[in-house]
């Protein structure tokens, strides 16, 4: 299992530099001096020599193979870097910004397992009746309609409509702030994860050992959780690791929307200030946490089921 979780990491590296690199080359190839935007941002105006000593100063005079170099020996010894914008270590603007987005995430998290896994099990136990097509209607909805477009109209309805819920802000974590968001992040979610588990329960309950399970008497809910459930985890844990990653990604414009001030709404503002430190560590954080939780769901997944050891 330890070697087969290095070779996993190992061959994550390639991803990780790859990702840094695109991400590297598509800020760069923006039209646009970062010094010149900072300059029109603040109303000033300044001196050309002034001007060349601060991109002296943070590197921009440097050819570009030498810039991304710097990058990734700064992330060795854990410096990102500083911001253009606010002149602040980007390591502690993301450690400021962090706790908003893991919070919306990991509700997100539960509500895409809990609907998600719990209308699939529905959808496969009912299957051919109004239930099961309720359940793939559900599934097709969540999965193609757009997260801020899901967003708009739960805050139509919430938070303008019956005003029970607020529409935007984080007010130090308060719950009643963070459960529109989830909700918007967790159903897109929960329309993949939905048909992945119906799909894989329907081939479960197909199998000979299903029929001996109920021939034995075991109590239905009994034979559905431990039998039935049990052995159509991999293909659904596997789908929720990639979809951990989508939640980050989602959080992005969730975060927006919802004026959340966690790693997306900083990302956005990177992109748009042509902050590239910012950017490239708001990158390297979630490429990182991606490819962790993959890890994770791989080794997880090989645990769980002897099938895939026996396979690889």
């Amino acid at each position: 299992m330890v070697g087969y979780a290095v070779q996993r990491l190992l061959g994550a590296i390639p991803i990780w530099i790859a990702i840094t690199l695109i991400t590297f080359i598509l800020m760069n190839v923006i039209p646009g001096d970062p010094v010149t935007q900072l300059m029109d941002a603040r109303g000033g105006s300044m001196d050309k020599k002034v001007i060349e000593q601060i991109r002296e100063e943070w590197g921009l005079n440097d050819p570009l193979p030498l810039q991304y170099l710097h990058f990734i020996q700064g992330f060795v010894q854990g410096d990102l870097g500083t911001s253009y914008q606010t002149r602040s270590p980007v390591t502690d603007l993301l450690l400021e910004r962090i706790p908003v987005t893991a919070q919306i995430t990991f509700l997100g998290l539960i509500v895409a397992i809990v609907f998600g896994i719990t209308i699939g099990i529905i959808g496969a136990l009912k299957r051919g009746s109004w239930l099961d097509s309720l359940v793939s209607s559900f599934s097709i909805a969540g999965v193609s309609l757009p997260s801020f477009l899901i967003g708009l109209i739960l805050m139509y309805i919430f938070a303008v409509k019956f005003q029970l819920l607020p529409a935007s802000g984080y007010a130090s974590g308060e719950l009643k702030f963070l459960i529109l968001p989830s909700i918007t992040l967790g159903l897109g979610v929960c329309g993949v994860i939905a048909r992945i588990t119906r799909s894989s329960m329907i081939d479960i309950l197909k199998m000979d050992f299903m029929t001996t399970a109920y021939a034995k008497g075991i109590s239905s809910w009994r034979v559905v959780l431990l039998h039935a459930l049990k052995n159509a985890l991999p293909p659904i844990m596997t789908i929720i690791g990639v979809q951990m990653g989508f939640l980050l990604s989602g959080a992005v414009i969730t975060e927006t929307i919802f004026a959340l001030p966690g790693i997306g709404r900083l990302l956005v503002d990177g992109i748009l200030q042509r902050d590239l430190p910012t950017v490239q560590g708001c990158v390297v954080f979630i490429t990182s946490v991606f490819l962790i939780i993959n890890l994770i769901t791989d080794i997880f997944c090989r645990w769980i089921d002897p099938r895939i050891r026996l396979d690889t």
